[in-house]
């Protein structure tokens, strides 16, 4: 029987295509394929010394590193299920998870290790510091004789388990597959055709579906080398550009490359592929990066329950404000609140199957229950449409929506006539309770326009409905975004609630 592994793949193509550099830290060392098959393989003696064994949980949260990437691949190859946590929580939001998922092993920064370590009474989880494996051969070699072997795993077996943000109540852990990862990773391989000769910048956390499966397992299974800059920077990623092929990112990196004036031809010329994702991307700084580059940013669609869901096409037209079509092998339809499929043009909500899908959310029975239909299809809480060709409009969150005066109003469409604006560099677009209306549209926005609001309220009256129309603008430095570059409207709709009914 074959071994389901994710990691079985990613190490026939290290044997298939041998890299000397298969991943290089930016002013930093670099690693052969075979050194993190070894490393690897070495972390694993190191994780089952600590106790875990297959179908154990280990809980991670370092910052980013060679060596974290190495102990990602080794929970992999060991059959152990991954807990990638960001690395702003704090230890009450530690607590939670750590006796929500009871680890068998907790990996963190040596900085961290007593404070968690006053967090495991109840979970008797061994506590370990990452930089007891960032020697990796060197020091484990002293102590343990590494462990090869790659444990068989079926393709439902869980290689991760990814909690969700929590904005809208306690985080829910997401359960993935081996299976999961395996096939939109391989998907994404194809649609977005990464070789050999790709050598990928990866700026974004590993904590979190992008940087973690989308950007690794793409470039591991497709055979090219990654490039890591340990922390996002305008200069550092200017300074990797010339050396790499592809970038991933979130919006906020390619709104920062725009702002300087620095980024030149020399960065991009000979760049084959910038992708963006994690957030919606607006139509100005779509349209501001080909005009400055000739490069159509390729925008895509996914969710920490599902991996890639959708991709606009490496090849043909990219188009703003779409984030093109669904993947091979997976299903989207546009459904009302009874699951009744809607035509083109129609808003609903969100609705895919196909083998990227989680299984569940961990000890949470009645939350998976309420999120997939009686046939299977994942009830994904975004609101979208699809054009007569089957490109995916995404409206925003189900969550967001806005019910003022009886009406729904879609934050996405009035965010989208708002920056076109002169004086609105961005804008985030919120409900929050009005005496007369339920819920009052109102309007968060970054620019130079805070003493024209009049004006700029009249010019969306012949783009808007008036029920569209925010009842009112305020200006901010800059809106508050999670590590990820979303909008944390949450936070908006806390700070503002009383802005319409104030005495």
């Amino acid at each position: 029987m074959s071994n389901a592994n994710l990691y079985q793949s990613i190490q026939a193509n290290f044997s298939k295509n041998p890299l000397p550099d298969a991943l290089q830290v930016l002013d930093g060392a670099r690693y052969s394929s075979q050194d993190l098959d070894d490393w690897s393989a070495a972390i694993v003696a190191g994780l089952t010394s600590c106790g875990a064994t297959i179908g154990d949980r280990v809980m991670v949260q370092v910052e980013k590193s060679a060596a974290a990437v190495a102990l990602y691949l080794a929970c992999l190859r060991a059959g152990l299920t991954l807990i990638p946590l960001n690395t702003a929580y704090t230890a009450a939001e530690l607590d939670y998870f750590i006796s929500d998922a009871q680890p068998t092993v907790i990996i963190c920064d040596r900085e961290r290790v007593i404070e968690i370590e006053g967090l495991v009474v109840a979970a008797h989880s061994a506590v370990v510091a990452l930089d007891d494996f960032e020697g990796g051969l060197l020091w484990l070699s002293q102590q343990l004789p590494a462990d090869h072997r790659i444990c068989h795993r079926e393709p439902d077996d869980l290689a991760a388990i990814l909690y969700t943000s929590g904005t809208t109540g306690r985080s829910k852990g997401a359960m993935l597959s081996h299976s999961n990862l395996t096939t939109n990773a391989n998907t994404l391989v194809d649609t977005w055709d990464i070789r050999p000769s790709d050598v990928l910048l990866h700026a974004l956390p590993i904590f979190h579906v992008h940087g973690l499966f989308i950007a690794l397992n793409t470039a591991f299974l497709g055979a090219a080398r990654i490039l890591i800059l340990l922390k996002f920077t305008v200069e550092g990623v200017l300074q990797a550009l010339p050396k790499t092929s592809i970038m991933m990112g979130v919006p906020t990196f390619y709104s920062r490359l725009l702002a300087s004036d620095a980024f030149s031809d020399d960065h991009y010329q000979h760049m084959r592929l910038f992708i963006s994702g994690s957030a919606p991307l607006t139509e100005r700084t779509f349209d501001d990066f080909e005009q400055r580059t000739g490069h159509r940013i390729l925008e895509r669609y996914g969710m920490s329950e599902t991996g890639i869901i959708s991709s606009n096409p490496l090849r043909g037209s990219s188009i703003a404000g779409s984030v093109g079509f669904p993947l091979a092998a997976i299903q989207l339809r546009i459904c009302d609140e009874n699951g009744l499929r809607m035509g083109p043009g129609e808003t609903g909500s969100i609705e895919i199957i196909g083998p990227n899908v989680f299984s569940g959310y961990w000890q949470m029975p009645e939350k998976t229950a309420q999120d997939f239909r009686a046939d299977g299809w994942f009830i994904t809480g975004d609101l979208g449409f699809l054009n007569d060709e089957g490109r995916l409009f995404i409206i925003g969150r189900s969550k967001d929506m806005i019910i003022s005066g009886g009406y729904n109003v879609y934050p996405k469409e009035v965010e989208s006539s708002l920056e076109k604006l002169d004086g609105i560099v961005e804008c985030a677009v919120i409900g929050v309770p009005h005496p007369d209306y339920g819920e009052g549209v109102l309007a968060v926005c970054v620019g130079d326009g805070e003493h024209h609001q009049e004006e700029l309220l009249a010019l969306l009256s012949g783009q808007l409905a008036a029920y569209k129309r925010p009842k009112a603008l305020i200006f901010i430095d800059h809106l508050p975004l999670n590590t990820m570059g979303k909008v944390q409207k949450n936070v908006l709709r806390d700070i503002h609630q009383h802005y319409f009914t104030r005495a």
